[in-house]
């Protein structure tokens, strides 16, 4: 099993979540992560999906997608092909916090950012991959304890130079200018 990246292209449509999770979970496969955002094209939005599968699946998967009448485009990619991250926040308590000692040697060594302090708690941030985000989280609960814990959705970029759609779309109007030649 491989963790896929899917990338969806399309029109900020009402219902197409509820569509492509469908797609999903009639194949068995579970949505690791999940974000939505505008794309780098104007009026496009981007679905980044990941789930565990082999290429064989997400291939079916994939195509299933793109087949459906909102949807621009999809594509997948391992990560191989990506330069991506995640988001995660951390509510600590701020008494337990201070009495492990320098703070400042936790914001060097994991790189993270103080966004709130009141005497009772303290909200830190961490952005990177899964496995930073997650061994903080352990030397955190260890260590301080957690009050509250949330993890983004893995966001992510191809490494190629454009929007892989941008490609496509490229593609498509050079066959019309073509066609109508």
């Amino acid at each position: 099993m491989t963790l896929y990246t899917i990338t969806i292209f399309s029109e900020n449509t009402v219902g197409l979540l509820n569509q492509i999770t469908i797609i999903l979970t009639r194949r068995g496969l579970n949505i690791e992560t999940l974000s939505v955002s505008p794309s780098a094209i104007e009026g496009i939005h981007k679905f980044t999906v990941t789930t565990f599968t082999d290429r064989e699946m997400i291939e079916k998967v994939v195509k299933q997608i793109d087949k459906r009448v909102d949807i621009i485009k999809a594509y997948y990619n391992t990560d191989e092909n990506l330069v991506y991250q995640e988001i995660a926040l951390y509510k600590l308590p701020t008494g337990k916090l201070l009495a492990q000692g320098s703070v400042e040697d936790l914001v060097r060594r994991y790189n993270i950012r103080i966004l709130d302090i009141t005497g009772v708690w303290t909200v830190i941030e961490k952005t990177g991959r899964y496995e930073e985000t997650q061994a903080l989280f352990e030397e955190l609960s260890r260590t301080t304890g957690v009050l509250q814990f949330v993890r983004s959705g893995r966001i992510a970029i191809t490494k190629s130079n454009v929007e892989q759609l941008t490609d496509m779309l490229a593609e498509v109007q050079h066959k019309l200018a073509a066609a109508n030649s």
